[in-house]
């Protein structure tokens, strides 16, 4: 039975046939791409209607959109929680929205961080935990322990029982946590001073990993994993695995938010980002079709033409080529804005009017119509099925092409910034 995997599938061939949607040329592999995808999509329906579809690919959208994801991050005084924070939301200390640091303790009680592009994420900066007379599940309940999807437990130099005390009671309670072992940048220049002459970066961080993990077994953690962590190099050491591990033990669209809410400290990120996004264009073009169901071209078009407006957008943000993303990414690297923007070649956001899009979706959409005409030999009027699988194909294609293009410009953006 055809499924919307097997639609997928056969949507992400066409997609990558239609990298510069420009269908004039019609290859004989982007025909056999599009009759593809439109035989499934007929077949896909033939017992019920694209309506009903849409209406939970709709309703996964608002999921999604309402999706929030609470980080607790706790530690002794002085560990870099702080820094963590602003680190993971993309911020430098100066900024007015980044969270206080200091050597005391500048949290006495839970603080929430919001996301400053996303605000669906808050990260919350717990009070420290080294006190002599701490107790875990006293100090879970006043933090509200019920408010937090999971834990980062910060140690900056080594991991004590407090830490694990922490950890079992948080683990009693049926909620992950991840220790981070912060500040290994300065570890690391200290062997180097230290021992320059037999230094190795891969062995001082294994003997570092070996140690905290060893130390957290004898204080009673069950198989704990450090991570290894600079918040001055967040991308740098055990990052990718913290991400990694995250990615994979959150549920699905909390994973989708976490992944969107990164900064783009990598090309790895970058392809992340994309490929999850990928997975939720068939749900837009669903929303697409069912509108196409509806007997009133002007309108259907019209509201086609604003779901790509507003996706496309969204694009942007999520990929930090919007306007206040750039600038402060301008700060950060003390380059002029306007060399970041001379490598992004997609359409700037101001280009993306309606108008615009109106020709690019008419363009697209009768070049496709015109493959399945000739395919089926079907006549001037569609049936109601075959009209959703056009738009369908058609939003599809351009969203798919449209982030293909902003998720590059990333990388040309985060490559300028840099030098």
């Amino acid at each position: 039975m055809t499924s919307f995997k097997s639609l997928m599938e056969s949507m992400e061939s066409l997609s990558a046939l239609m990298k510069d949607v420009d269908i004039e040329l019609d290859p004989k592999a982007l025909f056999n791409a599009a009759i593809q995808v439109y035989e499934k999509f007929m077949h896909l329906f033939k017992d019920g209607s694209p309506e009903v579809a849409a209406l939970k690919a709709q309703e996964a959208l608002e999921s999604f959109e309402n999706t929030m994801l609470n980080i607790a991050v706790t530690g002794e005084t002085g560990a870099g929680k702080s820094s963590f924070i602003n680190a993971i939301r993309g911020l430098e200390t100066e900024d007015k929205r980044a969270a206080p640091t200091g050597v005391t303790e500048m949290t006495t009680k839970p603080t929430a961080y919001p996301h400053p592009t996303y605000p669906n994420v808050t990260l919350w900066d717990l009070p420290g935990i080294g006190a002599m007379a701490f107790r875990p599940e006293r100090y879970l309940q006043q933090v509200k322990f019920s408010r937090y999807d999971f834990f980062i437990i910060i140690a900056s130099e080594r991991f004590r029982s407090s830490h694990a005390a922490l950890a079992r009671e948080i683990q009693k309670m049926e909620k992950k946590f991840y220790f981070v072992r912060c500040k290994v940048d300065e570890d690391l220049a200290n062997e180097r001073r230290a021992h320059p002459k037999i230094y190795s970066q891969d062995s001082v961080l294994q003997r570092i990993r070996e140690n905290s993990e060893k130390h957290l077994r004898h204080q009673g953690a069950s198989n704990p994993q450090v991570f290894l962590l600079s918040n001055w190099e967040f991308d740098q050491y055990d990052f990718r695995l913290l991400v990694d591990t995250l990615e994979k033990d959150l549920p699905s669209l909390q994973r989708l938010v976490f992944l969107l809410s990164l900064p783009n400290l990598s090309p790895k990120i970058i392809e992340k980002k994309k490929a999850a996004l990928k997975k939720h264009l068939w749900k837009i073009s669903l929303v697409s079709a069912c509108i196409k169901a509806v007997p009133l071209e002007r309108v259907s078009l019209a509201c086609d033409i604003g779901i790509l407006l507003v996706s496309m957008i969204a694009f942007y943000k999520r990929f930090g080529l919007d306007d206040d993303s750039l600038a402060k990414l301008a700060r950060q690297a003390a380059k002029p804005v306007t060399e970041l923007k001379a490598v992004i070649l997609s359409p700037q956001v101001e280009e993306l009017t309606r108008d615009v899009l109106l020709k690019k979706y008419v363009s697209v959409g009768c070049g496709i119509a015109r493959l399945f005409e000739r395919h089926f030999k079907l006549v001037s009027v569609f049936s109601t099925v075959a009209v959703a699988a056009l738009s369908f194909t058609t939003t599809y294609s351009i969203l798919s092409s449209f982030l293909d293009k902003v998720a590059e410009d990333a990388k040309r953006i985060r490559k300028k910034a840099l030098e």
